[in-house]
């Protein structure tokens, strides 16, 4: 089966998280710390998304989304700020979200890219 570019729902779905994450600062309570991690995980993720679609045999592109939603739960700690409750949710369910989305899209991109070298 060879996916076509644009159609992982779950590249979509991190594509949302990465927007989201990095417009949270606009509407959440943050100090400098957390609002920079948050812009510049949050636009990494929606970039890494960007190549997923474009490119949906890259396996290694869902790994990258994995590795950023690690580090989005565990930000609040090692940048300090977890006494911000709006910023540190907003972290952890990115992070949670972004993970699971990526769990479940590397069994998907590696079938496509078995397909695609199989096909040459």
């Amino acid at each position: 089966m060879v996916e076509r570019s644009w159609q992982r729902w779950q590249d979509w779905a991190a594509l949302v998280i990465g927007v989201l994450t990095a417009l949270s600062p606009l509407v959440t309570t943050t100090d400098a710390a957390a609002a920079w991690t948050m812009v510049v995980l949050g636009v990494v993720l929606a970039a890494t998304s960007l190549w997923s679609l474009g490119a949906p045999r890259s396996v290694s592109s869902e790994y990258v989304h994995g590795v950023l939603g690690v580090l989005l739960f565990i930000a609040p700690w090692v940048m300090g700020y977890s006494a911000l409750a709006g910023a540190s949710w907003t972290s952890w369910i990115a992070g949670v979200l972004t993970v699971v989305v990526a769990a479940t899209a590397i069994p998907a991109a590696n079938a496509a890219h078995r397909g695609a070298v199989a096909a040459h």
